[in-house]
């Protein structure tokens, strides 16, 4: 997809060059509709009360005001904007960042169908500092939270980013039952007043990074397998390293024979697409260094222990740890973080070909730890633990995992699940999750299970014996690994690809959780 340009202006909405004008509205503390910027500036244009309509004659339309409710019509001339969308915020007294990013992902369709847009919604948000009236407003703020200018402008764009995308690569033939193509969105102008200018457009390009790194995301995920071989991952990491100016190194199937990463090896002898383990650097300050892996196994058919037909299908999605790892440096390097990552991310093929590792075997891991492989569809521990023990070598003050080892617990789809060793490490990734609209939930790793992960033949099973395999076992395997090491596993089975639509997300890739470590890097991370 072309990207979309974002752009300020001072101009009014009277005078907003635009496809389409797209203003905000409350539902109000008591369920009373309100006007936000622009919509009594825009009645006065049209000549009628837009809320006393959606009020009256319009109340059939549904619109109240709550987050996601969209209402549109025509100006008639009346405005230089041809059409007008109200937009619903929810609460007027929680149209904060959170429910602009949120608000705006669920009426992205509505506002992508424009190839222009206009817009006053990030004048929208709340903060708890008092700030002088905004001359485009009509909602009232003297005696209220103030607008925070910078951190509404991101929600929006990121909001707006991440509801518009398309994964168009292998689309060729428009629909034959459309009448034309539709619009792609391609310019947004948020209008604001002088003084906080500057603040939207900072804020605006912070969305902008945050967005298209989730949907970087979401391009590798969505990409069919055939096309995103180990190999593939590693010319993809390449362009990513020079791109983004980040320190690029790979490993390929002699140099993990030497290094000793049995695990990597082992999942990926069925295929013929050989693995490799891509390392990238980043280096924006003289901190702490933080060490990230995510799972890359880019097409998980469970090996000789087959998936069924239902699995299977959306398997070219078990490389999103590492995707989610690649955004997450990606945006680091954009927003010129000051923290210093390494990542060291594995790529294998699980197939089960006549070389595949076999139900029983034995495999060492990077640091000499042996694994039973009981069940072959239990292959990405097996090299997230490899990769593990590789990054722990270098006693780094953090050590984050992703990956799509289970369903992450029954969470749903709106969560993932996280486990480890450092609860505060746990607690401040899964804050800043909170804060960027990309949460998550702690789960327990009790001491006691670990002995249906016991062996007769190695020091460790990739099953457990006498009990189901969950989140939770899955990463007990991995806690082997780490060491002392402060160490959090984030679980992203059950978020990473959606099978089902949500109200704010289509079916397909999320790129989760790449927000919330973003979110956590600006926080400080261990700094």
């Amino acid at each position: 997809m072309a990207p979309i340009e974002f752009a300020t202006s001072l101009a009014s909405v009277a005078q907003a060059q635009a496809d389409l004008l797209v203003l905000p509205c409350y539902g109000g503390l008591g369920g009373e509709l309100t006007g936000g910027p622009g919509v009594a500036e825009a009645s006065h244009a049209l000549g009628l009360d837009l809320l006393e309509q959606l009020r009256g004659p319009a109340a059939g339309h549904g619109f109240r005001g709550r987050a996601g409710d969209v209402f549109e019509t025509l100006t008639l001339g009346r405005l230089p904007a041809p059409r007008l969308l109200l937009v619903g915020l929810g609460d007027g007294g929680e149209a904060r960042p959170a429910a602009i990013r949120r608000a705006v992902m669920m009426a992205a369709s509505r506002i992508g169908a424009a190839a222009t847009v206009a817009t006053t919604i990030p004048a929208s948000a709340i903060s708890d500092n008092p700030i002088s009236e905004n001359s485009i407003s009509d909602y009232p703020r003297s005696d209220g939270p103030a607008v925070d200018s910078q951190a509404a402008a991101s929600a929006f764009a990121e909001g707006l980013l991440l509801g518009t995308y398309q994964f168009r690569r292998y689309k060729r033939q428009p629909r034959t039952d459309a009448v034309a193509a539709p619009p792609i969105l391609r310019q947004v102008t948020v209008l604001t007043t002088a003084g906080e200018q500057a603040a939207v457009a900072a804020g605006l390009r912070h969305g902008e990074v945050i967005g298209q790194a989730a949907n970087w995301a979401r391009d590798v995920v969505t990409t069919p397998a055939a096309d995103l071989s180990p190999a593939d991952m590693v010319d993809v990491a390449q362009q990513l390293a020079a791109g983004a100016g980040l320190k690029f190194g790979v490993l390929d199937v002699s140099d993990l024979e030497e290094g000793g990463f049995g695990g990597i090896l082992g999942v990926g002898q069925g295929s013929v697409r050989r693995p490799k383990l891509v390392e990238l650097s980043y280096r924006g300050g003289d901190g702490p260094l933080i060490a990230l892996t995510g799972k890359g196994i880019t097409f998980d058919s469970g090996g000789l222990n087959l998936k069924r037909t239902s699995e299977i299908q959306w398997m070219k999605a078990d490389l999103a740890g590492a995707a989610t790892i690649m955004a997450v440096l990606r945006a680091a390097a954009e927003l010129s973080l000051p923290v210093s990552i390494d990542a060291a991310l594995p790529f294998a093929e699980n197939m089960p070909g006549g070389a595949a590792i076999r139900p029983g075997d034995v495999i060492s891991h990077r640091g000499g730890r042996t694994a039973e492989v009981v069940d072959t569809d239990c292959e990405g521990r097996l090299v997230v633990a490899d990769a593990l023990a590789y990054l722990a070598e270098r006693t780094p003050a953090a050590l984050i995992d992703v990956a799509t080892l289970t369903d992450a617990a029954g969470l749903g789809g709106g969560l993932f699940a996280a486990m480890g060793n450092d609860d505060a490490l746990a607690r401040a990734v899964l804050a800043a999750g909170d804060a960027a609209g990309d949460p998550g939930w702690q789960l327990p790793m009790p001491p006691a299970y670990r002995r249906y992960l016991d062996s007769a033949v190695a020091d460790i099973r990739n099953q457990p014996r006498g009990v189901p395999d969950s989140t939770i076992m899955a990463g007990l395997y991995l806690s082997a690994f780490p060491g002392q090491v402060p160490w959090l596993h984030l679980d992203n089975g059950s978020v990473a690809y959606l099978e089902q639509a949500t109200d704010c997300w289509p079916e397909g890739a999320t790129g989760s959780p790449a927000r919330a470590l973003i979110r956590w890097l600006e926080d400080g991370g261990v700094a």
